[in-house]
């Protein structure tokens, strides 16, 4: 999802989730088994230029919001538009800023906007003035019917198993039970992050066990820096799929998948199984690099699944990627194949075109 020091050594490393299974309380999405529909929408790529991790729902109203990490790591933005190309020109309102000293000060990463029984949550990540790198996970909450009007509390920290670096945290439903899936460190071994998962017993907190789905040991997960982050879910076809990112920001940025069976116990590890090779990579032929922290949406069909991520126009990067802003959104269809589960294809080319 992004690039970013960590806890370890001073390395630098990289980070971004949420479901398809219901339109407008999750986020934005479509019934399982659906058909994809036949003809493929036309956007323009980039779709929002210098913005990472990108989030967009598609809520009950019609409309597409769309929030992500801005390159000054300052603030939450959002926008709004009737259509997803739309959002290219849509204007941003800033909801909330870091603050001036202690928590909440540095890197605010990775929003993200759901809409939970009947109010507006914000999931993000953020360091404080006193240590830029103690990243951890935090909510805001707008109880107006209207995420611009109202205003957004903050809801504090979500706690977790440790005191230690994580962030991307994202939140589905799955037979009724609300789930938080996040990146994190943990003390005990020579890695950055991890994928966990955990029941919530309220929108920003956790309840029970904090369970490992995916640390990052192949070798794709692992160049640069040793990296799982950025998890998101997608229902579908009597399977839960969870996309998560791996390896440094740079151009080895990939995306990998956990899935498991509809009716499995989610928080058992032994549900999910792992993808032996990256599902969505860099690709030469239409100079798109680093792909990932993803999510998905719907587009204006109804029908057609969207994938949502961002990636950079060249490869190679001068210093620190944490400090290059164009990693830019993007859209283009999911396809689906015969066996039901997801075909990412390859990240599409820089486009002009203009539909829906």
């Amino acid at each position: 999802m992004k690039s970013r020091r960590t806890v370890l050594k001073g390395a630098v490393g990289t980070a971004a989730g949420i479901g398809l299974a219901a339109l407008g309380t999750t986020g934005a999405a479509r019934a399982a088994g659906a058909p994809s529909g036949a003809a493929a929408p036309g956007y323009a790529n980039p779709l929002v230029r210098q913005r990472a991790d990108p989030l967009i729902m598609r809520h009950t109203d019609g409309s597409y919001y769309f929030t992500a990490t801005v390159p000054e790591y300052d603030r939450i933005v959002l926008s709004r538009s009737r259509t997803i190309n739309g959002l290219a020109k849509a204007q941003e309102k800033v909801l909330w800023r870091a603050h001036d000293s202690g928590e909440m000060a540095n890197h605010i990463w990775a929003p993200e906007l759901h809409f939970i029984d009947g109010a507006w949550y914000i999931y993000f990540a953020a360091g404080s003035s006193q240590d830029q790198w103690a990243i951890r996970p935090y909510v805001l909450e707008n109880t107006s019917a209207d995420p611009f009007r109202g205003t957004w509390t903050e809801k504090g920290r979500i706690e977790t198993q440790w005191d230690s670096f994580s962030l991307d945290a994202t939140t589905f439903v799955h037979r009724g039970t609300r789930y938080l899936a996040w990146a994190q460190h943990d003390p005990s071994q020579n890695n950055n992050t991890d994928v966990y998962l955990a029941a919530m017993d309220s929108p920003w907190s956790i309840t029970g066990p904090q369970v490992r789905l995916s640390r990052p040991e192949l070798a794709w997960e692992t160049i640069g820096f040793a990296v799982n982050e950025g998890p998101f879910v997608l229902q579908r076809n009597g399977r839960v799929f969870m996309t998560y990112s791996a390896s440094a920001t740079d151009a080895n940025y990939c995306m990998g998948l956990l899935t498991a069976r509809d009716d499995a116990d989610l928080l058992d590890p032994a549900s999910w199984t792992k993808s032996p090779e990256p599902v969505f990579t860099s690709n030469d032929t239409t100079s798109q690099y680093g792909p990932g922290h993803n999510c998905f949406t719907v587009a204006e069909d109804g029908k057609t699944d969207l994938l949502v991520y961002h990636a950079r126009q060249y490869k190679e990067i001068e210093g620190d990627p944490l400090n290059d802003p164009n990693r830019h959104t993007r859209v283009q269809p999911l396809r689906w194949n015969s066996d039901g589960t997801p075909d990412f294809g390859i990240p599409v080319a820089d486009s002009r075109r203009r539909g829906l």
